[in-house]
C-alpha cells in the first residue's frame, strides 16, 4: 500500500505540476486518491469520509467545484505522459450518458444516450480517448449543451437559459454537434503536440458527412461505423458525361446508375465474398495464447464511392472519392450486421481493417472502469466547471490504475 501511495503522489506531482499553488496540488492529489479507495459512492462526502485525516469535505468540493485551474492544463500533462507509455494507434471518439433525476445540473436535458439505450433525463459527455490493442486512455472531455439551453437557439427553453450563470456556463457557448466537439478536441490534442494519425469511432460520427471531410482536411485517416442507409456507388463506377448538343448549359459528369445503399452494396456482393477474420482474445476461457477465446467473425470489404450531397460539393462535381466499406456478415446471419467505412489505403489487409474497426471496444471498457470503479457519474456538483473537473480526474485514476496494470503485466501479455 506504501508503493501504491508514493507511486500515486509521483504521479500527481507530475499532473498538477502547472499549479501555482501547493494547496491546489495537495487536494488534487486527495481526490484522486479518493476516487481509487475501494468503497460505493465517490462522490465528495462519502470519499472524504474514506479519506481519514485527508477528509475534508469542504476543501474537496471547493477543489472540484469553483478552484479556478483550468483542466486542458492537466489533460495535457495526462495526454504527453499517456502518448509516451502507449504509442497510441488510433484517436477513439464517443459520448455516454451522465443519468440525472433533477434538471439543476448544467446541460441536463432529455436526450438519447446508450448508457440507458432511450431518450431521457441526462447530460451527455463525448471524450477523446488514445489507444491501443492492449491500453487506453481518456486524455480530452466536452460537455455536451442542447439547444435547449442555447439562448440563440430557436428550441431555448427559458427556464433553462436562466441557469446557465448559476452553472457557470460561459456565456459565449453554444450548441454544437458532437461530431463538431469531436474534431474541436482531436484539435487541441494536437496542439499539445500528440499527433495519431487515424481516428475510431461509432456510427453516431462516421454517418456525418462533414465529420469525415473534417477529419481528411487534417490528414488524418478514419474508420468509423456508419448506418445502413448510407449511400454510395460502387469503387468501380465512373462518372460519364452526356453529349453535348450546343444548346443552353453544357451538362455535367455524372454517374450513370443511382447509388445504393451500404447494405445493397453488401448484400450483392454475397456471402461467398465474406472471410473469416480473429481479431482480438476475448473474456470467455478459451485457447487462446492467455487462456481466452479469440473474437471471430466473418467481413466483407468492398471499395466503393460515398455519395451524397455533402461529397459532390467537396469535391466540385469531379469523381467521388474512393474508400473501404466494411461489413460483417456472421455464417449464421443471413444478411450483414455492422459497417464501417474508412478512408486507409486500397492495399490495407481485411485483417487491419478489421481489428480497427473493433479498436472502439478499447473506449467502451473506458467508460465502464470509470463508471464502475471510479466514480466517473457520481458527480453531485451542478457546475459546468465542475463536471470538467470531475471527468479530468477521474481519467488521472483510470490512468494511474493502467500505468500500474501495464508495469505489473509479463511482457506479451499487457492485453489479457
Amino acid at each position: 500500500m506504501v508503493e501504491v501511495r508514493e507511486g500515486l503522489e509521483a504521479f500527481a506531482a507530475e499532473m498538477f505540476e502547472a499549479f501555482t499553488r501547493s494547496d491546489q496540488r495537495r487536494w488534487g492529489q486527495v481526490y484522486v486518491r479518493g476516487l481509487l479507495l475501494d468503497g460505493g459512492r465517490k462522490s465528495v462526502e462519502p470519499m472524504a469520509a474514506r479519506l481519514g485525516e485527508d477528509g475534508n469535505r469542504q476543501a474537496l468540493a471547493h477543489f472540484v467545484t469553483s478552484s479556478p485551474w483550468d483542466p486542458a492544463h492537466v489533460r495535457a500533462r495526462l495526454a504527453w505522459r499517456m502518448q509516451t507509455e502507449l504509442k497510441p494507434t488510433a484517436l477513439i471518439v464517443d459520448d455516454t450518458g451522465f443519468l440525472k433525476d433533477g434538471d439543476a445540473s448544467a446541460c441536463v436535458s432529455r436526450q438519447y444516450t446508450g448508457t440507458a439505450g432511450k431518450v431521457t433525463n441526462c447530460q451527455v459527455g463525448v471524450s477523446l480517448h488514445l489507444a491501443t490493442d492492449h491500453a487506453s486512455a481518456a486524455v480530452d472531455w466536452r460537455l455536451f449543451l442542447p439547444k435547449s439551453w442555447d439562448p440563440a437557439s430557436e428550441k431555448a427553453e427559458p427556464e433553462k437559459v436562466a441557469r446557465r450563470v448559476r452553472c457557470q456556463i460561459p456565456a459565449d457557448l453554444g450548441h454544437v454537434e458532437k461530431w463538431q466537439l469531436a474534431l474541436d478536441m482531436v484539435d487541441e490534442t494536437r496542439s499539445w503536440g500528440v499527433h495519431v494519425p487515424l481516428v475510431v469511432a461509432d456510427a453516431g460520427y462516421g454517418d456525418a458527412t462533414a465529420f469525415r471531410l473534417g477529419l481528411a482536411e487534417r490528414g488524418l485517416n478514419y474508420v468509423v461505423g456508419i448506418s445502413t442507409t448510407l449511400t454510395a456507388q460502387p469503387g468501380s463506377a465512373r462518372p460519364v458525361t452526356p453529349p453535348y448538343h450546343g444548346r443552353g448549359r453544357p451538362p455535367v459528369a455524372r454517374y450513370p446508375d443511382l447509388a445504393k445503399s451500404v447494405k445493397a452494396l453488401a448484400v450483392e456482393a454475397g456471402r461467398q465474398a465474406a472471410r473469416p477474420v480473429s481479431w482480438r482474445e476475448g473474456s470467455r476461457p478459451g485457447r487462446g495464447r492467455t487462456g481466452f477465446k479469440r473474437m471471430y467473425s466473418r467481413f466483407v470489404a468492398l471499395r466503393i464511392r460515398p455519395a451524397g450531397r455533402e461529397i459532390r460539393e467537396a469535391t466540385d462535381g469531379v469523381e467521388l472519392p474512393e474508400c473501404w466499406l466494411l461489413a460483417e456478415w456472421p455464417a449464421r446471419e443471413a444478411e450483414p450486421v455492422q459497417f464501417w467505412l474508412s478512408d486507409l489505403p486500397a492495399d490495407t489487409p481485411l485483417t487491419t481493417l478489421v481489428r480497427l474497426a473493433k479498436l472502439r471496444w478499447r473506449i467502451e471498457h473506458d467508460y465502464r472502469e470509470m463508471k464502475q470503479a471510479l466514480g466517473l457519474a457520481h458527480f453531485e456538483g451542478r457546475t459546468y466547471t465542475g463536471w470538467h473537473h470531475h471527468v479530468t480526474l477521474v481519467a488521472l485514476a483510470h490512468a494511474f490504475c493502467t500505468l500500474r496494470r501495464l508495469a505489473r503485466a509479463p511482457k506479451g501479455t499487457a492485453a489479457a
